[in-house]
């Protein structure tokens, strides 16, 4: 219900002040378990995301979030979870092994930060690590227009592929990685394309 209400407002927030476009939604699972990845140039990506991903998603942020007086508060009570950013993070793995395990959709920024620059920084291999541990699918998606004028248009892709590789081998890890920001990479054209067409 609480999530609801929020989605709602982030909803009308953004399309009043930016406007959203929104493509491939369809490509979204409607059941099972969901990596939900993006790229993250702004605190307007996550309930951008919300908003156009038609399921919750339980989103894993910086564990200075939930620091800030009642921010933290509603964010939790939304379904996000912290992680501490620099060392592996038992409990964050703990909560989102547990969100994959109950087939809802986890959203995580393989980047790990903001990157300002709106180019796709270094990726973190922990999404593709849950990926193949649990199966889940991953999901990509290129986000523009959060940061400075919109619209914001979000664009998302099929699951990345998975299937060829060994969820056992450590060399998988940095290729699922690697693939998926290359898919995020083809998304953010087709995000730049979505915005010439409005």
């Amino acid at each position: 219900m609480l999530y609801a209400l929020a989605r709602w407002l982030c909803g009308l927030y953004i399309r009043v002040t930016r406007g959203l476009k929104v493509s491939g939604r369809e490509l979204i699972p409607r059941e099972g378990p969901v990596i939900l990845i993006g790229n993250h140039v702004s605190y307007l990506d996550p309930p951008a995301l919300g908003v156009a991903c038609p399921r919750q998603v339980y989103f894993m942020a910086k564990v200075e979030l939930f620091r800030i007086p009642l921010f933290g508060y509603i964010i939790g009570a939304l379904g996000a979870f912290p992680v501490k950013r620099g060392a592996p993070d038992r409990k964050a793995i703990k909560r989102a092994l547990e969100i994959l395990a109950s087939g809802k959709v986890l959203g995580i920024f393989p980047e790990g930060t903001r990157i300002m620059t709106g180019e796709l920084g270094p990726a973190e291999e922990g999404a593709a690590l849950l990926a193949l541990r649990t199966g889940a699918c991953l999901v990509p998606a290129g986000i523009r227009g959060t940061r400075g004028p919109g619209p914001v248009r979000i664009v998302f892709g099929e699951p990345v592929p998975q299937e060829d590789l060994n969820p056992k081998d450590r060399a998988s890890v940095r290729i699922l990685t690697d693939r998926a920001m290359e898919r995020i990479r083809a998304l953010l054209e087709e995000a730049d394309k979505l915005g010439e067409a409005i």
